[in-house]
């Protein structure tokens, strides 16, 4: 059996341990605007996203985040009406804010509440979205009605056990299913038209 070189097996298990702690999660809490802390839940919820994973996603990316750093202007930061608020973010994450935090001397807050911006064009594609299915659900409602007044026509003219009957029975059924789904999806979306 080879030999496995240790001074290899430190520097895998080394870059290992590194990558794990860099995934730990850890609290912080920012003080951020009433529309940031909807934004994030919005996105999260409704995309099924952690919002340890979004702040991963807008935050962890170092150049972009010092682009945007750039870009802060801190009076118009501080006329921002703000609220404290605890998000659970990964180290690396806490890392990145805290680095750019100290290279430009901007506020992690500022960072936070800013980074969080960039989910407003996903938000307002997701509106447009919104309005999109709730016209197809429309459409889908009355496609549904025709196949339950076919069901009908067809008990009456076959009787409710005819093996024909049946199979429809299934279709309606999955088709009434299918429309509560549609139906409680749209409802956890409504926040949508509100933002």
């Amino acid at each position: 059996m080879p030999k496995i070189d240790d001074q290899f097996l430190d520097s895998t298990i080394g870059s290992t341990m590194f990558d794990l702690r860099g995934k730990q999660s850890v609290r912080a809490t920012f003080k951020l605007s009433q529309k940031a802390i909807d934004s994030i839940g919005l996105v999260a919820i409704h995309l099924g996203i952690k919002q340890k994973s979004l702040f991963d996603h807008i935050i962890e990316d170092l150049d972009a985040l010092d682009t945007l750093a750039k870009t802060i202007k801190i009076r118009q930061f501080k006329k921002i009406q703000r609220r404290q608020k605890t998000y659970v973010l990964s180290r690396k994450t806490i890392e990145a804010l805290e680095a750019i935090s100290q290279a430009y001397d901007t506020p992690r807050d500022a960072l936070v509440e800013y980074s969080i911006k960039k989910l407003e064009s996903i938000i307002k594609a997701e509106k447009a979205r919104h309005k999109e299915r709730k016209i197809l659900q429309k459409n889908i409602i009355n496609h549904f009605d025709q196949g339950r007044t076919l069901y009908k026509d067809a008990t009456n003219l076959l009787g409710k056990n005819d093996p024909f009957c049946k199979r429809m029975e299934k279709a309606v059924f999955a088709c009434k299913k299918t429309q509560k789904e549609l139906t409680e999806f749209l409802e956890k979306s409504r926040i949508l038209e509100e933002f």
